[in-house]
């Protein structure tokens, strides 16, 4: 466990993580691209209209997966903020950093998507329903991360001041996943798990789990581009520094 550990840590050094991302990185964009493309043919197209909601229902295919996204982005960021806090490590920062901008995206895909896919139901594009104003504020404090990353010089400092708004931002994280289980809302529930036979149909099922992996995937392509291209900005602003002195 220990030697599992350790290993786990020297991933914090610039170097070592330049080194593993530039080997993963490839496969994971060539992964991502095919999964995607794949996913969107099955499920926008290999899947039938819903009898009640024909077919705005393969909305669900982007919203849903952008949705999780959102969240666990954030998450993610919470974690990685606390380690880099605790232990110091810049790579930590760096990540969180990285997947800000991604998990704003994501945000902004699953509100957007979500309002299209309400309204036909809910008569309206956008309702002030616990989930929906919960995921709303996330999205500030998204945004409020990026903008007090960029409004800060010394990159340490923003680290810190960033890292302490994303716990304070988590809160929100937290609602926008359990929302339906705290309050009665207009929301619907989780209707998908770890395995098929849950509220939602197989037909839907499998390639909604499809296209949640495909996310993931691309996701995954993306922090690690942002986290490379934030490691080599480091260096060339330290390079700048030292040929100035």
């Amino acid at each position: 466990m220990a030697i599992v550990s350790n290993s786990f840590w020297t991933f914090a050094n610039p170097h070592n993580f330049m080194r593993l991302s530039g080997a993963v990185l490839p496969g994971v964009t060539v992964a991502a691209v095919v999964t995607m493309v794949i996913g969107l043919a099955w499920s926008l197209l290999g899947t039938p209209p819903d009898y009640q909601q024909g077919e705005t229902v393969k909305i669900m295919f982007i919203h849903v997966p952008a949705a999780v996204l959102a969240i666990n982005t954030y998450m993610l960021m919470v974690v990685a903020s606390l380690i880099g806090l605790i232990r110091g490590h810049p790579v930590s920062h760096l990540v969180a950093k990285s997947a800000a901008p991604i998990g704003a995206g994501f945000t902004v895909i699953a509100i957007v998507t979500g309002a299209l896919w309400g309204h036909p139901t809910w008569g309206a594009y956008w309702v002030w329903d616990a989930r929906l104003t919960s995921i709303l504020l996330m999205l500030f404090f998204y945004l409020g991360y990026i903008a007090l990353w960029n409004a800060i010089e010394d990159p340490n400092r923003a680290a810190e001041l960033a890292a302490v708004l994303c716990l304070f931002g988590s809160v929100f994280a937290v609602l926008s996943r359990y929302a339906v289980q705290f309050w009665s809302t207009l929301h619907q529930g989780t209707s998908i798990g770890v395995t098929a036979g849950g509220a939602l149909n197989d037909a839907y099922f499998y390639p909604l789990a499809f296209m949640i992996v495909a996310h993931y995937l691309v996701f995954i392509a993306l922090l690690l581009t942002g986290v490379r291209t934030e490691i080599r900005a480091r260096r060339l602003r330290s390079l700048r520094l030292q040929s100035a002195v």
